[in-house]
């Protein structure tokens, strides 16, 4: 037996390893560098058996990059019960992104029961540490109202906390939020304007209403073939927003243009505009 029976929580026979994963490292900061190079080059035997003695010495951010191996599959057979062990610990031990990710298990009852109040009040707590996809998924769902309160305010603040760290999603729904009117003034420019930031990161819902404003001329010039260009960018990205304008902008288009907007979708995306 080795790491990986280690990991699930057998006791292992002694190994031929070179350093005993479940002692305390001497520069807790050089073994996770370690670890993130082993890992960023598909190496996760090594990351784990890295990451494995810092978690057992406490280490939060190392227990949750275990707990997300085994919730992905990633060096290891994917184990959402495991997944769940490791999450649990680097939450209470208060690494954001472990809680995170421990609410992303109970949103979805992987490795836990679903448990979507629990999740909502993880995605706080990482929120409020100022992680990003927490902000962005805790924006949501106050939007959506249906775990947590709605509050429009919150939402927007969460989402612009998002937006500011380059989370494309939360760029797309401060449009939504500017479209509809929703806690803010309604402000068509704006909303085009974020819908822009969105697009241009790769959220196939902004590039779908960054088309829709360039086919109706709403907050953004009228522009049929850069609006079929940003519809097909975001139907092919799978968003469900597109598909009700194809038609209409097709039609406005010669074959020749048609042809045009269809070579630019497929080339890669322009430079984002620099974010404020």
């Amino acid at each position: 037996m080795g790491w990986l029976d280690l990991l699930r929580g057998r006791k292992a026979a002694p190994s031929a390893a070179p350093k005993d994963p479940q002692a305390a490292p001497a520069d807790p900061e050089a073994r996770m560098a370690e670890a993130l190079a082993a890992a960023q080059a598909g190496d996760y035997e090594t990351a784990l058996y890295l990451w494995e003695g810092l978690a057992r010495a406490g280490g939060a951010r190392a227990q949750n990059n275990i707990g997300a191996c085994f919730a992905e599959g990633l060096g290891v057979e994917r184990d959402p019960a495991l997944a769940f062990r490791w999450l649990h610990l680097a939450a209470e031990n208060g690494d954001p992104v472990g809680q995170r990710n421990l609410a992303a298990l109970y949103f979805k009852g992987e490795g836990a029961p679903q448990d979507y109040l629990r999740a909502a009040e993880l995605y706080r707590a990482a929120a409020d540490q100022g992680d990003a996809p927490a902000q962005d998924m805790l924006s949501w769902m106050l939007l959506e109202g249906e775990v947590v309160p709605f509050d429009a305010a919150a939402a927007r603040r969460f989402a612009v906390l998002a937006a500011d760290q380059g989370i494309a999603s939360s760029m797309t729904r401060l449009g939504m939020l500017y479209h509809n009117a929703l806690g803010v003034e309604r402000d068509p420019a704006e909303a085009a304007r974020w819908w822009r930031r969105g697009a241009e990161r790769g959220d196939a819902d902004g590039q779908a209403m960054l088309g829709a404003a360039h086919h109706i001329g709403s907050g953004a010039p009228r522009d049929p073939l850069a609006a079929y260009e940003w519809l097909l960018r975001g139907y092919h990205g799978g968003s469900g927003l597109a598909a009700p304008f194809m038609d209409a902008v097709r039609a406005t288009l010669s074959p020749d243009q048609e042809a045009e907007a269809e070579r630019r979708a497929a080339l890669p995306l322009p430079a984002p505009e620099p974010l404020p």
